[in-house]
């Protein structure tokens, strides 16, 4: 699926937001991965281990995006992984999940926290075997990390006028070049990438790298303390890690352990409730007959919750005012009804009356003579 091409509307509005001083937030995603395996070394450099960066752009991220086509590879030595007569692998695989524009910028912070977060297993050499250990048997062992390089992109529109720091997808389309820069906080660059038809000035790559110095000690100093926060929770037995900051969407996700009763002095503070508790009462409920074939009871006894408002006891008098009126007129109309309904009297038929009966008869037809 091609990308949907920028509309002049769309660029025109992009270039005056720009002007304006209104930038948009990016909102690209890179995951890291890093996994590590033992590999005999080259021939060529048998002291040094290998470092595989492997950056994999999908169309999950974005549909213009063809499966895998676009993926960079990435091999480097690296001198303090070596482990007679093997050496260390390290992989570092990069997924793009959001396409939202800077994708270097992202994908080079998510590489370095995954290397400085990865713990590989420990190792022991006996002459010429290796023993590998699980991280039950010891500790894993963080990997050498002497500096974090972090990427820093510069766009530049209208031929060098205006400069703008971490574009997003849309601000990439409408730029006339970009410039990349890679330094630590030490501020020693370590690479820089410059791309589009546009010519740089002396000043504007000064320019540049002052900036750049000031995002890399900002953007170290959250890696570091998220490392730092992540480490604290793992001594403390806390949440740590991608999967367990997402609540589950399960019915027994909120769920709570059962917490355990002490049962040892259960006789003794019932006894305690009992002879601090107040005396019963000593008023009875008798039943009280309304009407024949009805009753009542518990009428007339105070309520033992608690004392009742003044309020209160207006309403409940109303209500067995209200109550017993009711009752007796419903009685008053019973017994009026009853002496109101007549009683059925039988019907007396006479026999004078009679019914007058017509018997029909046949007519007689006349019989033909030849």
């Amino acid at each position: 699926m091609k990308e949907t091409p920028l509309s002049n509307c769309e660029r025109r509005f992009l270039l005056r937001a720009l002007q304006e001083g209104k930038p948009f937030i990016s909102s690209c995603r890179v995951l890291g991965q890093v996994s590590c395996e033992l590999v005999p070394p080259k021939p060529n450099r048998a002291t040094e281990g290998i470092l595989f960066c492997n950056l994999e752009l999908s169309p999950m991220a974005a549909p213009g995006f063809e499966p895998g086509r676009y993926v960079a590879v990435l091999k480097s030595p690296n001198e303090v992984m070596r482990v007679f007569p093997q050496v260390w692998q390290i992989r570092l695989d990069l997924h793009l999940l959001n396409h939202d524009g800077n994708i270097i910028d992202a994908a080079s912070i998510a590489g370095i926290v995954a290397l400085c977060h990865f713990r590989r297993p420990d190792v022991s050499v006996q002459g010429k075997e290796v023993t590998v250990y699980s991280p039950e048997e010891r500790d894993p062992v963080p990997l050498s990390i002497h500096h974090m390089p972090i990427c820093v992109s510069f766009a530049f529109f209208q031929q060098g006028t205006y400069l703008l720091v971490d574009p997003n997808e849309r601000e990439e389309r409408v730029m006339d070049g970009l410039l990349v820069m890679a330094m630590n906080k030490h501020r020693e660059i370590c690479t820089i990438q410059s791309s589009g038809g546009i010519m740089l000035l002396k000043d504007q790559v000064l320019r540049c790298s002052k900036i750049t110095a000031v995002k890399v000690a900002e953007i170290t100093e959250l890696i570091q303390k998220a490392l730092e926060n992540d480490q604290k929770v793992r001594k403390e037995g806390g949440k740590f890690g991608f999967a367990e900051s997402i609540p589950n969407k399960k019915i027994t996700a909120f769920k709570m352990d059962s917490t355990a009763v002490d049962t040892n002095n259960v006789e003794e503070q019932a006894e305690e409730i009992i002879t601090k508790a107040d005396p019963p009462s000593e008023i009875f409920a008798k039943p009280i007959l309304h009407t024949p074939g009805t009753a009542q009871i518990g009428e007339g006894i105070e309520n033992a919750w608690g004392d009742l408002e003044e309020s209160e006891r207006e309403e409940a008098a109303e209500e067995e005012g209200e109550s017993s009126a009711t009752a007796f007129e419903y009685q008053k109309i019973e017994d009026t009804s009853m002496m109101s309904e007549p009683k059925d009297e039988p019907i007396v038929l006479s026999d004078s009356e009679e019914e007058e009966v017509i018997i029909l008869e046949p007519q007689e037809v006349p019989k033909k003579t030849r």
